[in-house]
């Protein structure tokens, strides 16, 4: 359990000095007709251009496994992060796993204010 919050708090503390991440938003992004399943995560970070997630995995999820679907608003965009294809493996990571995406793979200009419209999923305690 330390590692996933050293790990939580090392992103806490990149979002408080990045400038460029924005985790509320005024008006949610609608996720009806988006692909695959809403996935919730257990912690996310915007800095150097780069969106890093990390979600629950049961041991074999990986990048091609989740699709980040971005809108682009006004002042800036949204990232709603979707599981594709579910984790059926039987060995469950406590801290999850992490996984990024850069802004170019994003479609994203270096710089773009991000906010995440996913749900918080907290790990289990022992």
């Amino acid at each position: 359990m330390a590692p996933f919050r050293s790990i939580a708090t090392a992103a806490l503390l990149v979002l408080a000095t990045s400038g460029c991440a924005v985790f509320r938003q005024e008006v949610p992004v609608q996720t009806a007709a988006m692909p695959g399943q809403l996935e919730p995560i257990h912690a996310a970070a915007i800095t150097n251009n780069l969106a890093v997630f990390w979600v629950s995995s049961n041991g074999c999820t990986d990048k091609d496994d989740l699709t980040p679907v971005v809108d682009r608003m006004r002042d800036g965009s949204t990232i709603t992060l979707r599981r594709i294809d579910e984790d059926h493996c039987d060995h469950p990571l406590a801290d999850g796993v992490e996984l990024q995406w850069s802004f170019e793979e994003l479609g994203l200009t270096p710089g773009t204010r991000v906010s995440i419209n996913n749900p918080y999923q907290l790990p289990p305690t022992t």
